[in-house]
């Protein structure tokens, strides 16, 4: 055989069914740059090969890797001094859990034939649960992300959760100064973020497990505390109630209320361990979407079983003579009014919205999981569309309380439909324009700032060593 020219580049893959290549120039092969990019580049750009040079390929990608990470956004922090990558997904389903609690407060709950709204049976309840979650996902960043923080690092990140936790708890007494004509859960969002900072050091593993344990074991503490508590008496309570009645209030905050904190841990355990989680991969987003609709799916099956097959509906009237067959259903379609009775335990099988109940925990657990994932995925594909709404979601304490004070003072209830949309389109416009020009919300601004400042007074870094200085020698007289 002739020796193949060597001003001639043989081609990996060019030569026929089973000729060798013959000796000379090394054919080109894909070259990795390291920092310099993942795109490589073939030997013959890098000219000859020589025997001196080492041979280094591409790596090999990973088949467990996303095609594409979670779509995510630049936006300016709370301290105005820097950008900050925000997911886009968390952003946005924040945003459509904002949207569905407004929904829940100035849309009917019954539609024309006088049963359960289509809006009411997708948001009564399930949005303040994704709403908890989502402050889960939330402490979960703020404490590291994937690895709990540890160290001066981690005690700055939690004694700053601690004084957000006394900021929103301050914003929800001074808002429900106004008479509100709805629950306000700002308060109980306080009280949650202050009961999670222990839980900031677990594992996904332990939070799972925490989360499971107030799901199931919770809501029967607080039904046995029906009966020694005082009564849910203080729908939103301010500071005069807290200081005349203090008993009554933490009560209502802890066991009794709309949104109890410790049953309600549910969501936060549960929103700590999704964001320990890596929510770039579309692997993991596609298992919430899918684990999510099993336990939903689950949890509503199971009651509804108990009560069409299992005389569950016959047991409850039983053990509660002044309820009815109509009483029974309209809790668990609309919810107690304002709490469940204390006659007999099987009423932790129902799911109505703020029932509070194991089945009615996991439901909502499992529509905030698929919220969750189902928002992810989409913000790949159509996140440019979602702009508005992740805006909305990325600031939701401003525009919570500014809708609260809205509802204090405008009457909805003649036209519904018309005053909910003026308040998610001024929302939204609102959102996009500030954060365009300013970025993090006015409120937002506040509490991160204000939490951040104190934290790095309380507990300051850690002094660097001085450096020595190197001795000279010295000289010879």
């Amino acid at each position: 055989m002739t020796q193949q020219s060597t001003q001639e580049v043989v081609l990996e893959g060019d030569l026929p069914v089973g000729q060798r290549p013959q000796p000379g120039r090394r054919p080109p092969r894909e070259v990795w740059l390291g920092d310099r990019g993942d795109e490589g580049r073939t030997a013959a750009e890098s000219g000859l090969w020589t025997a001196a040079t080492p041979v280094v390929t591409a790596p090999p990608r990973s088949t467990s890797a996303p095609r594409q990470g979670a779509a995510t956004r630049n936006v300016t922090s709370a301290d105005g001094r820097r950008t900050k990558r925000r997911i886009m997904g968390v952003d946005v389903a924040r945003g459509f859990a904002l949207i569905g609690m407004i929904a829940v407060h100035v849309l009917s709950a019954t539609n024309a034939a006088g049963e359960p709204s289509l809006e009411w049976t997708l948001f009564a309840g399930h949005s303040a649960a994704l709403f908890a979650t989502l402050a889960g996902v939330s402490l979960a960043f703020m404490t590291g992300g994937r690895t709990p923080r540890h160290g001066r690092d981690g005690s700055r990140a939690r004694f700053s959760i601690l004084v957000r936790a006394l900021l929103l708890f301050a914003i929800g007494l001074t808002v429900n100064l106004l008479d509100l004509p709805v629950y306000n859960i700002l308060i109980y969002y306080g009280l949650m973020f202050l009961l999670a900072i222990p839980f900031t050091l677990m594992s996904v593993r332990w939070l799972l497990a925490s989360a499971a344990f107030f799901a199931v074991v919770m809501p029967f503490v607080m039904q046995w505390s029906l009966s020694v508590l005082p009564a849910h008496v203080y729908g939103n309570p301010s500071f005069l109630e807290i200081f005349s009645d203090p008993g009554s209030v933490f009560a209502e905050l802890f066991l009794t209320g709309t949104y109890p904190a410790l049953p309600w841990m549910t969501f936060i355990c549960l929103g700590l361990a999704l964001g320990r989680l890596p929510l770039s991969r579309d692997r993991v987003q596609v298992l919430l979407v899918i684990v999510g609709a099993v336990v939903a799916a689950l949890s509503r099956g199971i009651s509804m079983l108990m009560l069409l097959r299992f005389d569950l509906e016959d047991a409850l009237i039983n053990a509660t003579p002044w309820m009815t067959s109509e009483d029974v259903w309209n809790i668990q379609y609309y919810g107690p009014d304002p709490q469940l009775p204390d006659t007999t335990n099987l009423w932790l099988l129902l799911t109505g919205p703020h029932t509070n109940t194991p089945l009615a925990l996991f439901e909502s657990a499992g529509m905030a999981m698929i919220a969750l994932g189902a928002f992810l995925l989409l913000c790949r594909v159509i996140g440019k569309w979602l702009t508005w709404l992740g805006a909305m979601g990325s600031m939701t304490l401003t525009l919570y309380v500014s809708h609260l004070i809205f509802m204090a003072f405008v009457w909805t209830d003649g036209t519904p439909w018309f005053w909910y949309i003026v308040q998610i389109v001024v929302a939204a416009l609102f959102a996009v324009a500030w954060q365009h020009a300013v970025g993090a919300g006015p409120l937002e601004r506040f509490v991160t700032r204000a939490s951040k400042s104190a934290a790095a007074a309380v507990i300051r870094p850690k002094k660097a060593l001085p450096r020595r200085r190197a001795e000279t020698p010295r000289r010879r007289h």
